[in-house]
């Protein structure tokens, strides 16, 4: 199946799947002699598999980790998607039967303790599925990728990072995104994605994309200043172009 295909039967976009691609996680078993991407039947197991871990809340960094492991068992992974979705089904059972009962209470039909009014609520922090993925997998991937995200004080320091490049981004948002002035500034973008991962010229390039094609992308970015999120996915396709060896 070519990428449209795979796009329209799974219904996520062709630019999620070029990304896939880009970082490794997902890249077709063939290419036709015009470089367009061919996905066979193993490729849309793993496609499914990925899918799974994103439902379950994982990152892309964490999942490639772990679909990448030498230990990696696909049945045991679906068995544990199984259980963890269903568990994640009866927690949403508990919250919508709260939300009902609550409409009930403030129509007086029905008291409610305030132990009830957050039953179903979940804040202990954490992914449930980590420590079965530990005990599966091992905890050598695992670790990896939790190193630097329990890091609080890296995480202090990147957010603030951040937003210093949003905001500076945001205040050049309307000249040209090929200009000097825009490129230095998407250059501290580049580079500040390479400190918290590793992002060739190609995925950036892709990233840049996502922010557009990805309401929630462009709803965060934009935040900072309406059409961020555009002059962003130019400025760094932009930046991709000139920087190609």
């Amino acid at each position: 199946m070519k990428v449209k295909e795979v796009a329209d039967l799974v219904g996520i976009s062709v630019r999620t799947l070029h990304h896939y691609d880009e970082i490794g996680l997902l890249n077709p078993a063939n290419t036709t002699e015009s470089g367009y991407r061919l996905y066979d039947d193993r490729d849309l197991e793993m496609l499914q598999q990925i899918l799974f871990f994103r439902e379950l809340g994982f990152p892309l960094k964490r999942i490639k980790e772990i679909v990448g492991s030498p230990t990696f068992d696909r049945q045991a992974a679906l068995e544990l998607h199984r259980k963890m979705l269903l568990e994640k089904r009866d927690r949403l059972d508990e919250m919508i039967a709260t939300v009902e009962k609550t409409i009930k209470h403030a129509k007086g039909e029905v008291r409610m303790t305030n132990s009830e009014k957050f039953k179903g609520f979940d804040f202990s922090g954490g992914n449930p599925y980590e420590q079965e993925a530990r005990e599966r997998w091992g905890d050598e991937a695992v670790d990896k990728a939790n190193a630097k995200a329990a890091n609080k004080e890296w995480q202090n320091e990147m957010g603030g990072k951040m937003n210093a490049v949003y905001a500076k981004l945001a205040e050049l948002r309307h000249v040209s995104p090929e200009s000097e002035e825009a490129q230095a500034a998407i250059k501290a973008w580049y580079d500040l994605l390479n400190e918290m991962g590793t992002y060739s010229l190609d995925a950036f390039k892709g990233l840049g994309q996502m922010y557009v094609d990805d309401p929630r992308f462009t709803k965060n970015i934009d935040q900072f200043g309406e059409g961020l999120a555009v002059f962003m996915r130019d400025a760094m396709a932009a930046y991709a172009d000139r920087n190609r060896p």
